[in-house]
């Protein structure tokens, strides 16, 4: 079992570079600016696809990229995870024999940054599932919101990026960071994969949009409840109403919208005691 928290290192120089411009006086200036390189995901013998990411944790995005979109079953035994970094491919070899090559031809463009992919069938998934009834606090809620905003990250160091977390109850597990919020969700699914982490008592906090992808991967990955400072879309409302997943978005300083599964919410703690957040020193909700 991995150390907790597993927490960004925005001082990696791997995935920012120091580039300099000018302001909007012609003044030189020089800031940090987020990296972005391809990583082409094999199954087996079988390219799937080419992600634009930062590129760290490659072989967590490339299980949970798999996983999420069906390709990895919940008892595939994974038997290697090949990264070559000249190349910038990374291999997941399983004892399952896989081939998708009918799948692949159904994939849809979805409206995700870079290059969020869902593919025709993953709605099927979703067919039948049962998302287990935990209690979500919100005093856990409240917590998570002000340490995870004021946690030290790319984003606070470069912006141009999306964060996930895992969460139990007001504790943050895993931090991850990615120029989609699609790589930064399958990597948390890569790593509850890989470690067999259980998802029932879980909490997804994301810094991106409320989207159907982002309802659908948490679906997908157990995980009862979806929080986030940004907004929802209706598409992603819907969804999430009809598997009885908790969706919390808007969530700054004392305020917060549940737009489904407000069955879950047990309100413990109350808005008037809670203290408004520190603009300064919290991240801007994401676009």
């Amino acid at each position: 079992m991995p150390d907790f928290p597993l927490l960004p290192d925005p001082l990696d120089p791997r995935l920012t570079r120091r580039i300099t411009g000018t302001d909007q006086t012609g003044a030189e200036t020089t800031l940090s600016v987020v990296e972005e390189r391809p990583l082409t995901i094999y199954l087996n013998r079988q390219e799937i696809v080419t992600a634009m990411t930062i590129g760290d944790y490659p072989e967590y995005l490339a299980l949970g990229f798999l996983r999420n979109q069906g390709m990895l079953r919940a008892d595939d035994r994974v038997t290697g995870v090949d990264y070559d970094d000249e190349i910038e491919t990374v291999v997941v070899r399983t004892e399952r024999e896989t081939s998708y090559e009918e799948k692949l031809q159904k994939k849809t463009r979805t409206s995700g940054c870079a290059v969020g992919t869902v593919f025709g069938d993953m709605m099927e998934g979703l067919d039948g599932l049962t998302l287990p009834q935990t209690g979500i606090r919100t005093s856990w809620l409240y917590a998570l919101a002000k340490e995870i905003n004021t946690t030290p990250s790319l984003y606070l160091e470069a912006g141009a990026i999306h964060g996930t977390v895992l969460c139990w109850q007001d504790k943050p597990l895993v931090y991850m960071e990615d120029v989609g919020r699609h790589n930064a969700v399958d990597k948390i699914a890569g790593f509850m994969f890989r470690h067999e982490i259980g998802a029932a008592d879980k909490i997804l906090y994301t810094t991106g949009r409320l989207t159907s992808e982002m309802v659908i991967k948490t679906a997908l990955m157990g995980i009862p409840a979806l929080a986030s400072r940004s907004g929802f879309t209706a598409w992603g409302v819907e969804i999430a109403r009809r598997v009885g997943l908790t969706l919390i978005g808007r969530m700054r300083g004392q305020r917060f919208v549940c737009l489904s599964g407000e069955e879950r919410l047990i309100r413990d703690a109350d808005p008037k005691n809670i203290p408004d957040e520190d603009r300064k020193r919290h991240r801007k909700a994401a676009t």
